[in-house]
Order: structure tokens, then sequence, then C-alpha cells
């Protein structure tokens, strides 16, 4: 079966801390770097993409698939609109190395498509397409996140275990760039969440002459009332003067 059983382990002179691999280490760190320094999430991820397709051997292209609302799969970073066609394709029939890799965690080889038994659908339909081989890396994995990166060639053959073991190494950096980039996006949302609650409780306050504590329990109640995000309720009263239900009577 292709691509089946991946060695981790690299051998003689391509093993780690030989001076091709300190190369690598370091153009690595410094790809490390570069994506710790996006301004956000979104952009990690289509700074991760285009690294990769530099970095490691053999791609081509390259996309991130990631598990969103309700375990829907979704492309949310790709360097060419081949990447949408190619993961629309997986999507479409239930099979492919980025699925895989990304419900099954693994680092999954597809180097020869034309040979390829584990998705047949897939890889006649990826072949129409002008793509014969693939490599793809679990990205992150959390309570809320599940990603896989996937790289594509033109070529069969292109991938081999040089491109494994950097593709792991790489995977590991944007991993922890993406987790960083993420924790950093919630931190401020939740700081701005936090502002707007206080201005819609001032609101309130000064309205309806209330406590800190009676004004949040008429934004909360309000949000129950109208299966509302209580953001959203804050948001609604800032935005207009009027909370969004008739549920905001003064205790």
């Amino acid at each position: 079966m292709a691509g089946q059983g991946v060695d981790r382990r690299p051998r003689g002179a391509d093993a780690p801390g030989g001076g091709r691999w300190d190369e690598v280490a370091v153009r690595l760190g410094r790809i490390a770097r570069a994506l710790r320094d996006q301004d956000n999430a979104q952009d990690t991820l289509d700074a991760v993409v285009r690294a990769a397709v530099r970095a490691i051997p053999g791609a081509r292209h390259a996309g991130i698939m990631m598990v969103v609302d309700e375990g829907a799969v979704r492309t949310v970073a790709r360097t060419s609109d081949l990447v949408d066609l190619v993961e629309r394709v997986q999507c479409d029939v239930g099979q492919g190395p980025g699925l895989d890799s990304l419900h099954r965690h693994l680092t999954v080889t597809a180097p020869d498509l034309r040979a390829e038994t584990r998705w047949p659908a897939f890889a006649t339909r990826a072949g129409g397409l002008g793509v014969l081989g693939a490599l793809s890396f679990q990205l992150f994995v959390s309570a809320e996140d599940l990603g896989a990166l996937t790289l594509y060639s033109p070529e069969p053959g292109a991938f081999d275990q040089e491109s494994v073991h950097v593709g792991q190494l790489f995977a590991t950096h944007a991993a922890v760039a993406l987790a960083a980039a993420r924790r950093e996006e919630q931190l401020t949302e939740a700081m701005r969440t936090r502002d707007l609650i206080g201005q819609a409780k001032g609101i309130l306050m000064e309205r309806h002459k209330l406590s800190a504590n009676q004004a949040f329990a008429v934004l909360v109640r309000s949000s129950q009332y109208g299966n509302t995000k209580l953001h959203d309720v804050a948001d609604h009263l800032v935005r207009t003067g009027h909370l969004p239900t008739e549920a905001h009577r003064a205790p």
C-alpha cells in the first residue's frame, strides 16, 4: 500500500546534528520567529502555508484544514486556488490525506497518488486536478481546535524522508505560533467584552439608578430572555441605547 509507515528517524549523514540539519534548524528557527510576529491568527495561518512551501522539500502547494463549527471541515488557509479544489474533493468524498491526519492525528504520506489504495476516489479526482503527491501533518490539537497542514505536489515521488523530517519540525513550530496567536486574540476579545459590558452597565446604572450588581442582573435577564449572548446584549445597548428585549425592567 503506497505511503504506509513513516520512518521518523533521520539516519547517517542526514541525522540531526549534521551540518545540513544544523542549517535546517536555523532556517526553521527564523521561520518560527516570523510566524510569532504576525498580527492575528488568520495572518499566522496564511504565513504558515507560505512558509511551508519554502521550507519543506517537494512542496509546491499547501493548505490548512480545520474542524470548525459543528464538526464541519473547512480550508482556512491556502497558497493557491488549486488547494481549495483538492481539499474540497477530500470533503466531498470523505477521504484523503488531510482528513486522515486531521482525525487520526497522523503524519500521512502519499508519494504517488496513482498507486494509492487508501483513498481511491480522492486519488483519482486529485490526479485529474494535477496533484500526484501529498504529505499531511497534524498541526494542532486542543479541546477546541483540530487542524492539519497538507502539502501537495504535481510530481510523484516529490516527498521523501527529508520532507517528512523537516515537515514534522515545521509543524511543531507552526502549532506553537498558532496557539500563541489564538491565546492573544482570545485575551483581546475578553478585554473588549469586559469593557463593553462595563459600558452597558453604566448606561443602566445612570438611567435606572441601579447598583452595578443590579445592572448586571438586568443584562443577564435580557440575555436569557432573548437567548442572546451577553456580549451581544451589551453591544446592542451601547449602540442603540435600548436592550434587545423587554425583559429589562429595573429590579
